[in-house]
């Protein structure tokens, strides 16, 4: 585990699997459809249950960029945020990833969570490259904690320690 303080709330990196972390929510990075198939999604699906991909289904969709929140069913979370990230090569990556971040951040301000464990969006399937993930990512945090938030810490829980080793030197590179 890593983690470094921004005013009152604390970023921690950690690896392991996101649906064992115990927080407010976890985020999914979800599809525009908020179909819970495989990745990350497929996971939270089959051990957090069926309810979830049910308010999902109810939800219909989301735009990239966006997010939304549901129950967690069986899971150690309150809640899930599923952020919908960018597919590589659909153009204004960077943005929309920033704007998945930052939406997820904003859904758990507006429901008062004090807590939320992302993984690395869009790095799977949807072939975002994992160190520009970590630097967006982790400077929308940063940027975001700054100001009045009821976030007080925010976990980055990376799938293997290669992931970790990006998002631990990303982060010392912020802070540097």
């Amino acid at each position: 585990m890593f983690s470094k303080k921004i005013n009152a709330s604390v970023i921690e990196l950690t690896s392991g699997d996101i649906t064992e972390v115990t927080c407010d929510a976890i985020v999914n990075a979800a599809n525009s459809n908020l179909i819970m198939g495989g990745g990350v999604a497929g996971a939270i699906r089959r051990k957090g249950g069926s309810s979830i991909q049910k308010e999902c289904d109810k939800i219909g969709g989301t735009a990239v960029g966006t997010a939304v929140i549901t129950n967690a069913g069986r899971l150690k979370a309150a809640y899930v945020i599923h952020a919908v990230g960018p597919q590589m090569g659909e153009g204004d990556e960077d943005r929309k990833l920033q704007d998945a971040t930052l939406n997820a951040l904003a859904l758990a301000d507006k429901h008062k969570l004090t807590s939320i464990a992302f993984p690395a969006i869009s790095t799977g399937i949807f072939g975002f490259p994992l160190d520009r993930c970590a630097h967006i990512m982790l400077s929308t945090v940063i940027t975001y904690l700054q100001k009045e938030t009821h976030v007080k810490k925010v976990i980055f829980c990376l799938y293997n320690h290669d992931a970790f080793r990006v998002f631990e030197d990303m982060l010392g590179e912020l802070f540097a």
